[in-house]
Order: C-alpha cells, then structure tokens, then sequence
C-alpha cells in the first residue's frame, strides 16, 4: 500500500489530508514537526511527503533539505503546504515537486497526489 507522510503541527489540517487521502485508498501517517518526521521516515519508506512550512523547530525548507540527504529518502516527492510562505517554496524546485497556498482546495491538492503517485509508479 502507498504510504504518504504528513507533517504539520496544525493537527486539524494533518487529519483533513490524513482522511482525505486515506479515502483515496492510501496510507498515511503523520507528525507534528519536522524532527518528528525524520525520525520516522526509514520506518515508514513514504512515497511522497506533504509538508507545512512554519513548525517549531525546523520549517518546511529545512525539513525538505534533510529529506534530500537521507540515503533513501533522497528522492521522494515533496509537496509544500504554506500560508504566507509558499513563495519560497516556488523558489526551490530542487525540494518541492508542487506547493499549494493555504487555505487550500483539498480536491486539488488530492488530484495532485494521485497524479505524482502515478508519476512516481511508471
């Protein structure tokens, strides 16, 4: 089953995404904070990462940046979630495969996972 890791401290959007996608017929798991996440992530071998950019501790770009020199993760689709942000994330292709502003369209963001997950299977 594909396993999609959530990171967001805001838990209320972490569990919208979590049932969303979970209705779509994926896995998901998710963390509060960027710390959190990596040490998370051998355990669960996500096939892509969503992640917020403002948590405690490390932002979304930080985050990404680690994700990137993890020996297995290296190359796992990330996709950015941010308010005022998401301009950064714009700014790094190498990290995000997609950002979407917040408040977001939870049917767009769904139909851009499913999308990238396809990419990813071929």
């Amino acid at each position: 089953m594909t396993t999609i890791l959530i990171v967001d401290d805001e838990y209320l959007i972490a569990d919208i995404l979590s049932f969303a996608l979970e209705d779509e017929g994926y896995m998901t798991v998710t963390a509060g904070s960027g710390q959190r996440a990596l040490s998370i992530l051998e355990r669960e071998q996500p096939q892509l990462i969503i992640t917020d950019y403002m948590m405690p501790g490390m932002n979304g770009i930080e985050f990404a940046e680690a994700v990137r020199a993890h020996r297995l993760m290296h190359s796992v689709p990330l996709v950015l979630m941010s308010g005022a942000q998401a301009h950064l994330g714009m700014e790094r292709p190498d990290l995000f495969v997609e950002v979407f502003d917040k408040p977001f369209d939870i049917y767009a963001l769904v139909s851009r996972v499913k999308f990238l997950l396809q990419s990813e299977e071929i």
